[in-house]
Formats: structure tokens, C-alpha cells, sequence
């Protein structure tokens, strides 16, 4: 398993992977649009954090300038539904502190600025990364912001109601509202939105 190249850059591909020769063996390592623009010029030394991806028919290697853009990009791999192109997009779109900030202002817009995601993957992604990344004392109650979007209007505040129209703002049909939240323990806004989202996610 690789965990990190300490070379010379040899090559710049077009899809945003590099080549770094180590010893005599180049490594083609795929970075983030915004590691990549930080490396240099071709024959600068370089040292990258690697993520090893090995899958039954492929492996790759992901690199990065920190421990904290590896450990950020292997938690958005534990998302459901992220693999590494996408992990890779919200990186070279969001250094990891800011997508530690976008994380506790529960800023879906923000995480909207990625090529690909919608407003339903942005607000699953916010409570799904809230519980994976380490945010560094930065505090917030999950799934406020999302929550609060709505109005509490009709005299019912209850946490089903709040979430059921949190959901519906971001763009769900009642029936998967009503699926998401059946059985679902309603102590809290935040754990409920939070196991609706989950539920979604899965199509469970």
C-alpha cells in the first residue's frame, strides 16, 4: 500500500494526473485540480499524501500536498454514493478547511458549486461528512441550517413536521418524504433529518 511519493514531476496528463518518478519508477497519481496548480513546474521535486484505491479490476493512486487533503478525501469516500471523481471535484472545488466550513454553516449552496451536485446530494453529503470529518472544534446542531430553511407555519413544530418540509424544499415528492420518515424516532429535528436523508440516499 502507498501512502506517499517523495520525487521528482516528470509529466502533467490532461485529466489532471501527474507523473512523479521515484527512484527511476514514475507513478501516475491523480490530484485536485487545486494541488495541481501548487506543484510546480516539470522537474521540481515534489511530495505528495497518497490515497492507494484498489478496486477487483483497477488501481489508482490520489495524491495530495497534507495528511488533512488525504484523510478529507478517503471520509468523502466513505459517503454513500461519492466515489473518487467526485470526491476529487468537491476537493479541487473546496480546500479541505473550506469544506470544513461549508460543513458547519450547513451551506448547501455552497456545496452546489460542485459539477454534479444537486441540492438533495449536497444536503445528504452535509450530514453525512458532519459525522465523518473532523471539524476541529468548529460547532453547529446538524441539519439546523437545512431544517430552518423552512417556515414553521400551520402552529406545527413538531420535529416530523419541520423535516417533512425541509424535505420538500429541497425537492422531494411527499410519497418519498412519507417513506423516508415512516417509523423513524422523532425525538430530534437533526437525528430525524439526518436518518431521512440516510433513508433517501439508499432508496430503502
Amino acid at each position: 500500500m502507498i501512502a506517499s511519493l517523495r520525487g521528482v514531476l516528470v509529466d502533467r496528463g490532461t485529466r489532471g494526473d501527474v507523473v512523479v518518478e521515484v527512484g527511476g519508477v514514475g507513478y501516475r497519481v491523480t490530484v485536485p485540480a487545486s494541488v495541481g496548480q501548487r506543484l510546480g513546474e516539470l522537474g521540481a521535486e515534489v511530495h505528495l499524501f497518497v490515497h492507494h484505491h484498489i478496486r477487483e479490476d483497477a488501481q489508482a493512486l490520489y495524491g495530495f500536498l497534507d495528511r488533512s487533503g488525504r484523510a478529507c478525501f478517503e471520509a468523502l469516500l466513505g459517503a454513500h454514493g461519492v466515489g473518487p471523481a467526485l470526491a476529487l471535484a468537491i476537493l479541487s472545488v473546496h480546500a479541505p478547511t473550506d469544506l470544513a466550513r461549508v460543513l458547519v454553516e450547513e451551506d448547501v449552496a455552497a456545496l452546489c458549486l460542485v459539477p454534479g451536485v444537486g441540492r438533495k446530494t449536497a444536503a445528504r453529503l452535509l450530514v453525512e461528512l458532519r459525522d465523518r470529518l473532523d471539524l476541529g472544534g468548529m460547532t453547529s446542531s446538524p441539519g439546523a441550517s437545512v431544517a430552518g430553511q423552512t417556515e414553521r407555519v400551520g402552529g406545527d413544530d413538531s420535529p416530523v413536521a419541520v423535516v417533512r418540509r425541509a424535505l420538500g424544499e429541497l425537492g422531494y415528492a411527499a410519497e418519498e418524504i412519507r417513506h423516508a420518515l415512516d417509523g423513524l424516532d422523532a425525538s430530534d429535528e437533526a437525528s430525524l433529518l439526518r436518518a431521512a436523508l440516510r433513508r433517501l440516499a439508499t432508496g430503502r
